[in-house]
């Protein structure tokens, strides 16, 4: 017999009675009755519950032995009687009597609970993150990441995709989030930098001939951590394509999605391929939002016009003196709330959102009531029910204000009624494509043009709208996947000809000399011919986190940092000796210790 295991603790079945095994793992859990002792012991595998009786010479070594230590237990397969069954456990028809004990590895006191669900903080389970690694919820999560990864990587494969790696040390992007940075001991005074994506390479393989590739691609940013984002580094499903329109992008990737959450879903609906597609105009105006969360059935309105010139005065100077628009966000069947729910909401506008408050017309049979409603003219609140599709028994919300401002307050509004009103369709990933997003954008107090998505995009026209249309109303082709009200990626049909990105890039004020200065590797590659090509990089963690139901990615990740970019488990980052500084030709410069 193997000097360690037979079978492993998820292993054995009632059609295994009598045989002879030997399981290693932790003791899970311990359990004194007495006469009876019970040992649960884990592995990666599983639970089987061991039994030890007190006349045993093995009894007191046993019973000493922590929880969490490591050990060997030798014995036989017995049937467990009908009352101590456990049907939880797929071992639940059997136990081992245990005739051997071999300590492998005796556990210290833990500084955490293994075999309970309690939450030990941040802090305690980052440090010990090994042990909260043994717990089973995130035991199971960090093995479905796993299964979700090599279910993707398959899919791609299966689409004609091939995988490549891109380098780890590169050259820092002027462009985009803060890097991390890696001197050269080499050269003096150089750096490298760790890729903030594979966009630069990724792009070069489509130069280079390679037709469709894709990787796991690990990223490193340098910026503050978020809840579905890890301050250094994060995953993404990179992938490009040579030859290709933006449907063809499409009809690629959706497959693989749609795979992917079909096998993961335990049961939940998955949007059907082909995924709806969303206008970026449309989607600000309908959910005020780039990103909807399409299980929420809200959708907000345009009613501008029944409040220009109109008897509610506020709105009406806006709209006259200020360009402000008007949206109207429904509340379906909230005529029956009581007044403390238009008092919350209106609260929660005024201290969390920085509003003035939140204007409301309840529509019920008695007829529209509400401060709006006594003010306006009663064709226009009529009006007003006809554009935002209201009937009797509902409510509507207003947001006033200039059109982007007016639109992201109008899908916070939306966001929080459907979630107060329970509107959100349940069990369910609700996918969409947003599409034709504005090339640039204007800073509305310097009046500057800039890039309002990515810079590389292939613009809608081409050449002949960079020279013939105002910058403004260019779209471009971009693209975002979104699930739930989660960006999953952005991507885009590449600007693959130097003459449209220099234009492109002129608009903004960039020199021809800049762009090949700054973008020199992949400018001069495109001098060479490149063909059309297109892609983008659905986010792993963001994935495995819809799919596994955590809001936070320290659930699905197995070494994340803290919220300070720190890993305690390994004391990073950590101070260096005088002498490796020296190698790197680096001299420290810190700030001035802060005063307590």
């Amino acid at each position: 017999m193997h000097p360690y295991r037979s079978h492993t603790c998820g292993a054995l079945r009632l059609s295994d009675e009598g045989q002879e095994v030997r399981l290693s793992g932790w003791i899970h859990r311990k359990r004194d009755h007495g006469q009876l002792l019970f040992i649960d012991l884990r592995d990666h595998y599983g639970i089987t519950q061991c039994v030890l009786d007190v006349s045993s010479a093995l009894f007191q070594s046993v019973e000493a032995t922590r929880v969490e230590s490591v050990v060997t237990i030798t014995g036989k397969v017995i049937k467990r009687t009908a009352d101590t069954v456990n049907p939880k456990l797929p071992t639940g028809e059997i136990e081992v009597g245990v005739e051997a004990f071999e300590i492998q590895s005796n556990a210290e006191l833990l500084p955490l609970q293994v075999n309970a669900e309690e939450d030990a903080g941040e802090e305690t389970r980052l440090r010990y993150r090994y042990l909260d690694l043994r717990r089973e919820a995130i035991h199971k999560r960090i093995v479905q990441r796993a299964q979700v990864i090599a279910s993707i990587r398959r899919r791609m494969v299966e689409q004609g995709f091939t995988e490549f790696q891109t380098p780890i040390l590169t050259a820092s992007s002027p462009e985009g989030a803060r890097d991390y940075l890696v001197p050269s001991r080499l050269h003096p005074g150089k750096f490298y930098a760790l890729p903030q994506a594979p966009q630069m390479f990724k792009q070069l393989l489509m130069v280079a001939g390679f037709d469709r590739y894709f990787q796991i691609a690990p990223c490193f940013r340098d910026e503050d951590s978020r809840a579905d984002r890890s301050p250094g580094e994060f995953y993404q499903l990179d992938f490009e394509m040579s030859f290709v329109t933006q449907d063809d992008v499409f009809k690629a990737i959706e497959p693989v999605l749609h795979g992917v959450f079909e096998e993961f879903s335990n049961g939940r609906a998955v949007t059907p391929a082909p995924f709806p597609r969303i206008a970026f105009d449309d989607a600000m105006l309908r959910y005020g939002s780039d990103k909807p969360d399409l299980r929420n059935p809200i959708e907000i309105a345009d009613v501008t016009t029944a409040f220009a010139g109109g008897g509610f005065g506020i709105f009406s100077k806006l709209i006259a003196e200020n360009g402000a628009v008007v949206r109207a966000i429904p509340a379906p069947g909230a005529a029956g709330q009581p007044r403390s729910f238009f008092d919350k909401l209106n609260d929660w506008a005024r201290k969390e959102e920085g509003k003035p408050g939140l204007g409301y017309i309840v529509y019920d049979a008695e007829g529209p009531k509400g401060p709006i409603a006594r003010n306006l003219e009663p064709e226009r609140v009529a009006e007003i029910k006809a554009l935002a599709g209201l009937k009797d028994g509902d409510a509507v919300f207003f947001a006033c204000d200039k059109p982007l401002p007016a639109a992201k307050f109008a899908g916070n509004v939306r966001n929080k009624l459907g979630a107060e009103l329970d509107l959100l369709e349940k069990n369910c990933f609700r996918f969409c494509w947003i599409v034709d997003f504005p090339m640039y954008e204007q800073d509305e107090e310097t009046g500057k043009i800039d890039f309002s998505h990515n810079p590389f995009s292939m613009p809608q026209g081409g050449m002949d709208a960079l020279l013939n249309q105002d910058p403004l109303t260019i779209k471009a082709f971009q693209y975002d996947i979104v699930c739930n009200g989660v960006e999953l990626s952005s991507g885009a049909i590449r600007n693959h000809l130097p003459d449209v990105m220099i234009k492109a890039f002129e608009i903004v004020g960039y020199s021809a000399a800049e762009v090949e200065s700054r973008f020199s590797g992949l400018f001069s590659a495109l001098r060479y011919g490149a063909p059309p090509h297109g892609g983008s990089a659905p986010g792993i963690d963001r994935i495995v986190m819809l799919l596994a139901d955590e809001p936070n990615l320290r659930e699905i990740v197995a070494f994340p940092m803290n919220q300070r970019a720190e890993d305690l488990m390994m004391n990073a980052p950590a101070e260096v000796p005088d002498d490796r500084l020296r190698d790197l030709h680096l001299r420290l410069s810190l700030p001035p210790a802060k005063k307590p």
